[in-house]
C-alpha cells in the first residue's frame, strides 16, 4: 500500500488545482472509483499512472511523494 502521505498529497494537490475526482480520473483515463481508492490508500497507482499524475498536477515526483 502507498504511504499515507502520498494519499494526502493526492487529495491536497487535487483540491489546490480545484479539480474533482471525476476531472482527474477523466484526465488519467481511469474510473473515478480507481482514483478515489488511491486517495484513500486502498490501492496503488501503477508507475505509468504515477507519471500521468505528475503531468496532470504539474509537479515533480519529489512533491508528489513528499521527498525532501
Amino acid at each position: 500500500m502507498m504511504d499515507k502521505k502520498f494519499c494526502e498529497n493526492l487529495k491536497e494537490l487535487r483540491r489546490m488545482k480545484q479539480y474533482s475526482q471525476k476531472n482527474i480520473s477523466k484526465a488519467l483515463g481511469i474510473a473515478v472509483s480507481t482514483y478515489a481508492n488511491w486517495e484513500q490508500g486502498r490501492t496503488e497507482p501503477s508507475i505509468a499512472d504515477i507519471y500521468k499524475l505528475i503531468n496532470v498536477f504539474e509537479v515533480d515526483a519529489n512533491e508528489l511523494f513528499d521527498i525532501k
